[in-house]
C-alpha cells in the first residue's frame, strides 16, 4: 500500500505470503467484495512480518474483519459480505 490515506476505512486484513495460490484466490475475493461494498482492505505478509508468521503460518490465507479472525485457508464470499454489512466493531 502507498503512504496515502485509504479511500475507505480499512475493515479487512488479508494475511498471506508470496507464491501461495490460496492467497491469490483470497485476494481476488477480498478485492471484489470490498470494492462492491466500499470498504477498505490491506494485505500483510508472513514473509515480511515474523510475528504474523508465528501466529498464522499454518492457516494462511487468513482474513480478519475489524481486527478479528474471520476465515482461513479460503474466503467464503457470502460470509464476508454478511460480516461487512454489519456495523463496524468499535471499542
Amino acid at each position: 500500500m502507498t503512504g496515502a490515506a485509504p479511500a475507505h476505512p480499512i475493515r479487512v486484513t488479508l494475511i498471506g505470503r508470496a507464491g501461495c495460490h490460496l492467497c491469490d484466490v483470497a485476494r481476488e475475493t477480498v478485492a471484489r467484495v470490498t470494492a462492491d461494498l466500499g470498504v477498505g482492505w490491506e494485505e500483510r505478509s508472513i514473509d515480511v512480518e515474523p510475528d504474523l508468521r508465528d501466529q498464522w503460518a499454518d492457516q494462511i490465507p487468513v482474513t480478519l474483519v475489524d481486527g478479528r479472525q474471520h476465515d482461513y485457508w479460503r474466503v467464503d464470499e457470502t460470509r464476508l459480505r454478511a460480516a461487512l454489512s454489519s456495523p463496524t466493531a468499535s471499542a
